[in-house]
């Protein structure tokens, strides 16, 4: 299908918004994670840096660490395999912010009389293009460790591999209930079925028709994105930095880039697969549509309700990274035969039985 001139600047502009979002979410992440750090644990964490006179409440500290990152001396170790150890922290800045273009930030604007749909890529297996992405990503720290040439930054490159293999399997088992309940793998038709009344007063979500499948989910994206307390790939109480050992300035902080990227647009699956996506509860983007396009039109109503996804959704994201700041600070790492042992022998039966149950009952409900 040939695409006219607003099809594509519509898909240029929803791109650049994913990048720019999901560059913005690790300085904005950092300054949170140390702010609530110093609440859980009772200090008073950054609070000097600011503009002129005006501190507010250190927000000017992730400026301040970009100029620092910046301006630091850039080493490279004489021991390391140059070319892998300059690519590696490119890898996941390149997946963490690419994956932004399978972002729905709304259902769908008129353009010149034309439909733009609010999904830069729309592919009607969505989330499996999140996947694909989110997989990638981890070749960057196993190429990090290798390319080191240290046996810290190897193990932790391993651990990687290992992490990624044990929890993927089970994260992937874990949506396919979803994909039973709702008929579709199109992320957009997910958002909108979940925009329905269920027993005349529960939001139609996926986490109410599919707890277990959350459940499973949610711990799976937290070692999916080395996060606490999964980040064995990095370990320092064990392996110095692991994959980061040898790494410094702007190098070291394109990992973390990356890592809060992915970090944003696994919330932001997690939210469209189980929390309704850009849709307010009990009040549906349709309902309003329908009150709205009797005083302004279709087409200028969708305009007005553009915004109101969009804060809706990132509402829903901004909630569910700041429980993931919560356990990063709860919560002890586990040690790594733990890890295993959770994501082989405890989530990955979890996941095979609630899918084979759902699949029971998805059969009774529909070909009944």
């Amino acid at each position: 299908m040939e695409l006219s001139l607003t099809q594509i600047i519509s898909t240029i502009l929803l791109m650049l918004l994913g990048i720019a979002v999901g560059a913005q979410v690790a300085p904005i992440m950092s300054w949170v994670e140390r702010r609530q750090c110093a609440v859980i644990q009772r200090r008073v964490g950054p609070n000097r840096v600011g503009f002129f006179k005006f501190r507010l409440l250190g927000l000017g500290q992730p400026i301040a660490d970009a100029i620092k990152l910046l301006f630091k001396e850039d080493f490279v170790p004489p021991y390391v395999h140059k070319a892998f150890y300059v690519m590696a922290p490119v890898v996941p800045v390149v997946m963490g912010l690419a994956v932004t273009v399978a972002i729905p930030w709304g259902s769908h604007i008129i353009v010149n009389n034309e439909i733009v749909n609010l999904q830069a890529v729309s592919l009607n297996s969505g989330f499996l293009l999140i996947f694909a992405f989110s997989s990638l990503a981890v070749y960057g720290v196993t190429l990090a460790g290798w390319s080191s040439n240290n046996k810290y930054s190897l193990l932790g490159g391993l651990r990687a591999s290992a992490q990624m293999v044990s929890y993927e399997v089970a994260m992937g088992l874990s949506i396919i209930p979803l994909v039973f309940i709702w008929g579709t793998l199109d992320l957009q038709l997910m958002i909108t079925k979940q925009s329905e009344i269920l027993w005349g007063f529960l939001p139609n979500w996926g986490v109410i028709h599919a707890p277990i499948s959350f459940l499973v989910f949610i711990v799976t994206i937290f070692a999916e994105t080395n996060r606490l307390p999964f980040d064995l790939a990095e370990s320092e109480g064990e392996l110095v930095a692991g994959f980061l050992t040898e790494y410094g300035a702007m190098r070291w902080s394109l990992f973390f880039l990356g890592e809060y990227s992915m970090m944003f647009v696994m919330c932001v699956l997690t939210v469209s697969l189980f929390f309704g996506g850009y849709e307010l509860p009990w009040i549906s983007q349709h309902y309003l549509l329908d009150m709205l396009t009797p005083q302004f039109g279709e087409a200028v109503a969708r305009w007005i309700l553009l915004p109101l996804g969009i804060v809706v959704l990132l509402t829903k994201v901004i909630l569910l990274m700041w429980i993931f700041v919560q356990v990063r600070f709860t919560i002890p790492r586990f040690r790594y035969d733990q890890l295993m042992k959770l994501g082989w022998i405890y989530l990955l039966p979890i996941a095979l039985v609630n899918l084979i149950i759902t699949a029971i009952v998805t059969a009774i409900i529909k070909f009944h």
